[in-house]
């Protein structure tokens, strides 16, 4: 079965989204939607063959239009999502899913009375490397996990929300992925600083229910980008650095081991484990192709998928509680 895909917003994101729909085998038309005329004159250039409208209600009424892709500014997910979803279309929504979780909560009513997906673009999810990550987590190669710590920093572009909102979402939503526990409490410290309407750089402490800690470093006013992860489990760590051209994971064989023995902690004979390194084999696809193929496929089998509006809501939530705890100069703030 054949889906027809309208874009919405044709800015930063929705060139990509388009272009990888049109490689999906089970996608027959794409529909591109911008205010902008200028917008909408480039998509038609560029991608011969897809169908052009500034009129977003053409769109909700058009019934051969079963899925809406929605990548435009933070503030009107909520209001463009909703009326997708009410008129009865599966919805992809650029990350994050709202600006606030009273908002996506309501999203994720509709769609469940409307019978319909609700998918969050969190891309990073369907990386070559975070789906190998996830792969060794569900193994148990890595042991139970026990810290996440992660620095998101490059010279940024003014947004509609603040840094945390922009940068710390993919990392939330990789360890909503990777961790069986859940964030109960979060700390984080930042600042705005000019010339950046919005906080541009933050510090952020997750304490999880397990007793695992992630600590989640994002700035728009680094001189360098670094996209650079480490994630450390009780039999293997593992180092992300995305910004490498190959061996992107490296998984390293090191830890430290504790005597059962009472006595023998009372001596302090800690042992440190030195064992081998190895870079698994990555995949070269890209994420955004990987899923709307999966976004597609979701609606054809009819299950939900992982990154769908539940997912969504526990970032938000989080990115919540931080912010709080931002304003507040660093208190902790409880995750509801």
């Amino acid at each position: 079965m054949s889906q027809q895909v309208a874009v919405v917003g044709c800015g930063y994101w929705g060139p990509n989204l388009i272009r990888n729909f049109m490689l999906s085998e089970n996608v027959e038309k794409i529909h591109c939607f911008d205010k902008d005329r200028a917008r909408m004159e480039t998509m038609r250039r560029r991608f011969p063959g897809t169908a052009s409208s500034r009129d977003f209600d053409s769109i909700l009424k058009n019934d051969s239009i079963s899925v809406v892709a929605i990548a435009t500014p933070v503030s009107t997910h909520f209001r463009l999502t909703k009326a997708a979803l009410s008129a009865g279309k599966h919805v992809l929504v650029e990350k994050p899913l709202t600006d606030n979780s009273r908002h996506a909560e309501e999203l994720i009513e509709i769609a469940e009375k409307k019978g319909v997906i609700l998918m969050v673009d969190h891309t990073y999810l369907f990386t070559s490397a975070v789906r190998k990550i996830k792969e060794l987590v569900d193994t148990g190669e890595l042991g139970k996990l026990i810290y996440y710590d992660s620095t998101r920093v490059n010279l940024g572009i003014f947004r509609d929300v603040n840094v945390l909102w922009d940068l710390a979402v993919h990392d939330l939503s990789i360890i909503d992925n990777l961790f069986q526990a859940k964030p109960v409490s979060v700390a984080c410290t930042g600042n705005r600083l000019e010339p950046f309407q919005q906080e541009s750089i933050a510090f952020t402490t997750l304490n999880m229910d397990d007793g695992s800690l992630a600590h989640i470093n994002v700035s728009w006013i680094s001189p360098v980008k670094i996209r650079l992860t480490l994630i450390g489990g009780t039999e293997r760590m593992v180092v992300f650095d995305d910004m490498e051209a190959s061996e992107k994971v490296k998984v390293y064989d090191k830890g430290v081991e504790v005597p059962d023995d009472p006595e023998e902690i009372y001596h302090a004979r800690v042992q440190y484990r030195e064992g081998d390194m190895f870079a698994p084999r990555l995949v070269n696809e890209e994420a955004l192709n990987v899923e709307c193929r999966y976004l597609i496929e979701s609606i054809e089998r009819g299950v939900r998928p992982f990154n769908d509006g539940e997912s969504g809501l526990r970032v938000i939530k989080v990115l919540e509680a931080a912010t709080k705890s931002m304003l507040a100069g660093g208190t902790s703030v409880k995750v509801t």
